[in-house]
């Protein structure tokens, strides 16, 4: 018995270091610095003295019209994410209006920070995500109409097609107030500065004269 505080505190030791953890990272890179003058990031946003908080603060009319799809993917996704939204800071929750042309992608992306969960408004829309390797790659894939609802869990790839002959309309929630965005196109051949064509001829099997023109494109942001 005269073990027992001896095993009680070690318990109770192995059960704190098992409740600390880090904070979600809320944007892509956060590298520590001793100068204070230049330390001008935190991990989020910083707050506003809460007793000179009013209820503008806590309102977004950026989502109430659509948004222009006359671009090469024929689609426009309008953020409520917290840079456009400051109420949302430290609140784990944000937004997103989705607008499509007929025929309108929003292309293969992921959110490393936030799982998606959207709603169709208007339309007809063929959505899925990709699984990880450990799941070989499983494609999840389902036609949507008005009202329903899918989840695109966080981290995974993930798009949405207009397969409809008429506009459509979609929104999304995320489970952070910054669910960060990765377009694979954009960030595989448009990466500034490029990443070497050795490198990606090899990952994709493409001829080199495929890569090097795929990198001259211009890849469109819809954000």
């Amino acid at each position: 018995m005269k073990f027992l505080p001896i095993t009680l505190l070690i318990l109770a030791l192995a059960t704190a270091t098992a409740s600390a953890y880090d904070p979600s990272p809320l944007q892509d890179i956060c590298v520590a610095t001793n100068d204070l003058e230049s330390g001008v990031f935190v991990n989020g946003k910083f707050c506003k003295d809460p007793r000179q908080a009013t209820a503008d603060d806590f309102v977004f009319m950026g989502l109430r019209n659509p948004g222009n799809t006359s671009n090469p993917l024929g689609s426009k996704v309008t953020q409520a994410f917290v840079q456009q939204f400051p109420g949302l800071n430290t609140l784990g929750i944000s937004m997103a209006r989705i607008d499509f042309a007929p025929g309108g992608l929003n292309p293969p992306h992921t959110h490393p920070r936030g799982t998606e969960l959207l709603v169709v408004v208007e339309g007809t829309l063929l959505v899925g995500f990709v699984t990880s390797d450990q799941l070989n790659n499983t494609l999840f894939t389902k036609v949507l109409y008005k009202g329903d609802v899918f989840v695109f869990p966080i981290g995974l790839i993930h798009f949405q097609l207009n397969i409809g002959n008429t506009y459509a309309l979609a929104f999304s929630s995320f489970s952070s107030q910054n669910p960060g965005l990765i377009t694979i196109a954009n960030a595989v051949f448009g990466a500034k500065a490029p990443i070497s064509a050795d490198v990606l001829t090899k990952a994709f099997q493409l001829d080199k004269k495929v890569v090097e023109y795929l990198e001259a494109q211009f890849w469109y942001d819809n954000n």
